[in-house]
């Protein structure tokens, strides 16, 4: 139940956020490996991005790659969450004097969201490049041409094989880790402290509210660098053997990132990944934390 609670959660979160995530990817992929200065910048910031998308591409593109998004989201938190939650319930992320242990909350943050990612890996794939298709005059990034999900999962088997639908999956590693162990170690450490202030009720989603404001600026900047060269290996193009044809991996990809685009390169769209991590983990982790308050209730009045 807690894999099924979890997935829900993030799918209740996805449909609002999932325009930031289409935003996002595009200011990621924009002046990819290009010195600041010697491209068209398409996407100045966030609300520039949103005007230009809707205007160009329509504001329906605003929720391009919405079904995978949501399949991906299911299915990676479903798991991250779930086994997180798990772990949480049988004392495994606190220290033998049941205080929460820092140590231990992170690595069960890690393993849950490895876990998450390589299983959900070739929809985050087929995800990043429906969102960064777009039309000629605002395209940024290698452009696929995919006609949904289920076309592209076909389309990528066919040519590239299994290990095709998980290519980027290993790269992708790093970046779930980062991001999962710092968002549930933040968010259980918050709001235990707020808890403990007694400034709301006990269980009150106020307080699940305060941990996942917490949450989700610490999770933005430890994440983002991880994030940006994810979108960069799961768009690059692809030669006949399914082997990228910009980056070679994580750091080759960060390397070159850096060496051409500077150091803030790594960081470009910090404000998009902000705006749309920090809706996504206050609304998955609220979402999460009342549907499990819930089931406890049913389950104690069964």
């Amino acid at each position: 139940m807690d894999f099924l609670l979890s997935g829900v959660a993030a799918c209740g979160a996805c449909v609002f956020t999932n325009p930031l995530e289409v935003v996002k990817t595009r200011m990621q992929l924009q002046g990819e490996l290009r010195p600041p200065g010697t491209y068209t910048r398409h996407y100045r910031n966030v609300f520039h991005a949103f005007y230009t998308i809707g205007r160009v591409d329509g504001l329906a593109a605003l929720q391009r790659g919405l079904m995978p998004a949501l399949v991906y989201q299911f299915s990676m938190n479903g798991i991250r969450l779930g086994s997180y939650g798990i772990a949480e319930s049988a004392g495994y992320t606190r220290s033998p004097d049941g205080r929460l242990s820092p140590l231990r909350s992170t690595l069960a943050g890690a393993l849950a969201g490895v876990m998450g990612a390589v299983t959900s890996s070739p929809i985050y794939l087929v995800k990043t490049h429906i969102q960064a298709q777009s039309a000629a005059e605002i395209a940024v990034g290698h452009q696929y041409q995919h006609e949904g999900m289920f076309h592209a999962l076909v389309m990528i088997h066919r040519e590239h094989g299994m290990a095709g639908l998980w290519r980027g999956a290993i790269s992708a590693v790093p970046r779930v880790m980062v991001g999962s162990a710092t968002q549930l170690t933040t968010f259980s450490s918050s709001k235990e402290f707020i808890g403990n202030l007694g400034i709301f009720p006990k269980d009150s989603w106020q307080v699940a509210l305060s941990a996942g404001m917490t949450s989700s600026f610490t999770i933005a900047i430890a994440m983002t660098p991880f994030d940006v060269a994810s979108t960069r290996l799961y768009n690059q193009p692809v030669g006949p053997e399914g082997q990228g044809l910009m980056y070679k991996g994580l750091l080759d990809c960060l390397a070159k990132i850096i060496r051409t685009e500077g150091l803030l390169g790594i960081y470009k769209g910090l404000g998009a990944s902000y705006f749309r991590i920090g809706p996504h983990t206050i609304l998955s982790l609220l979402f999460w934390d009342q549907l499990r308050n819930a089931y406890a209730r049913w389950t104690d009045q069964r």
